[in-house]
């Protein structure tokens, strides 16, 4: 049985309100794949967290308070999931990744938040770091397309990068500086981690075609980083 990682950007599990059309494709793609694939699903905090991490951050808060309101929403997210997709699911919310390779025995997925604090991370560096841990690829389903020269919402010039190793993608992510509920395809330390561990990883958007064209090995419209 093959395992995947899935990054599922907070901003498509709630935008304004709940996204339920989505939600209920997502479970209904996954559950086509569940012969082959067992699913570990990290959930961000999207523009929950954010609009917190504003709040806290007037209030004059510290970066690691601030990281840890994002990672309280998304387990709150998690938790939602755990719920939306009932007996699917693992049951409770795992805190580590031991917890959380347990779980994929008995379960065709797995859903969970960001799992601790670490410094300068969001929910992608636990992505990564499981990604590794139970040696899978690592897709990252989130509101763009995949990568960008630059911010396409932006700058109308920004073009669509296809393929691009771990090596420039670490140097496009190192560029910007962390800030706490950022905005890009991943962030800095998974950047480092993918590379470091070599692992495939994949950006998409909310068009589940393209997750489904992944996991049966065919071509999809997003940014593949590799080799």
């Amino acid at each position: 049985m093959k395992k995947i990682v899935i990054s599922l950007g907070g901003s498509l599990i709630v935008p304004d309100k709940i996204d339920f059309k989505f939600l209920d494709k997502f479970k209904k793609t996954l559950r086509k794949h569940y012969s082959t694939y067992k699913f570990i699903v990290v959930c961000g905090g999207g523009s929950i967290a954010r609009k917190y991490i504003e709040a806290l951050k007037k209030e004059g808060k510290s970066e690691r308070e601030l990281s840890q309101a994002g990672i309280r929403v998304t387990r709150m997210n998690s938790l939602f999931l755990i719920q939306f997709f009932g007996k699917e699911a693992n049951d409770s919310l795992p805190l580590d990744m031991h917890e959380i390779k347990s779980n994929l025995i008995k379960n065709s997925v797995v859903f969970c938040g960001a799992l601790r604090f670490s410094e300068k991370s969001t929910s992608d560096t636990t992505a990564a770091k499981l990604a590794n841990y139970l040696k899978t690829e690592f897709v990252n389903i989130t509101n763009v397309k995949g990568l960008y020269t630059s911010d396409p919402k932006k700058d109308k010039n920004a073009k669509f990068i296809k393929n691009i190793s771990w090596k420039d993608f670490e140097k496009m992510a190192l560029k910007s500086k962390y800030s706490p509920g950022q905005h890009f395809v991943l962030d800095q330390q998974a950047a480092i981690l993918i590379k470091k561990h070599k692992t495939p990883t994949y950006i998409i958007d909310k068009n589940l075609k393209n997750l489904e064209r992944i996991l049966k090995n065919k071509k999809f419209d997003g940014t593949l980083i590799s080799g």
